[in-house]
């Protein structure tokens, strides 16, 4: 069986260490990569992650951005992102992730919240799936198929390459088609495009 991938962000390198044990006791899951902090670096490297889940202290986001903590991760990778606090944090922060481990859960607790939170993220995955295309997203959509570059695209909308990542992952996510060929089909498909226009 293939062991699901981890990607820990934490600052605590006791927690980190706890985890990864428990996690080498029980199977089925094994640590990717640790972090101590969510550093512009360290977004590029779980941007470029594979890991399945990501298990986060909420304690590295400043105070007043904890409640989007969680969507600061999910802008970056499409794993479950599970909450690890080792502070008090209030349950408006907390509801958001797709689970939440404690430092006082047993082992078996913690691989039972793990892969609960797999399930919570496919669920919630094929329910984005059915979502339909935002506006810029279709804007996106059409400048890949006319073959345009990310940092063309950036130029031309006046956004970041970092956000024309994450509309494109979106874009993948709510179609479900991963090349480029497949999504130009799509926006001629949809009347999005001009076969001419096409190169």
């Amino acid at each position: 069986m293939t062991k699901k991938k981890i990607l820990l962000i934490t600052p605590s390198r006791i927690i980190a260490r706890g985890i990864s044990s428990i996690l080498e006791e029980h199977g089925g899951f094994a640590i990717e990569t640790v972090l101590t902090d969510l550093s512009r670096e360290n977004e590029a490297t779980v941007r470029d992650s594979m890991a399945d889940i990501v298990i986060v202290d909420p304690v590295i986001f400043d105070y007043a951005a904890r409640p989007s903590g969680r969507n600061r991760i999910s802008d970056l990778t499409e794993a479950a992102v599970v909450a690890a606090p080792t502070s008090l944090t209030d349950d408006e922060s907390i509801k958001s992730y797709d689970e939440t481990i404690s430092i006082y859960d047993t082992p078996a607790s913690v691989i039972s919240k793990l892969r609960n939170s797999l399930s919570h993220s496919s669920g919630k995955a094929a329910a984005e799936n059915r979502e339909e295309l935002s506006a810029r997203e279709k804007e996106i959509l059409v400048c890949v198929a006319k073959g345009m570059l990310n940092k063309e695209i950036a130029d031309r909308f006046h956004i970041s390459i970092y956000t024309v990542i994450t509309h494109r992952k979106n874009i993948t996510r709510k179609t479900g088609i991963k090349t480029v060929a497949g999504l130009t089909v799509y926006a001629l498909l949809n009347n999005l495009i001009d076969p001419a226009s096409v190169e």
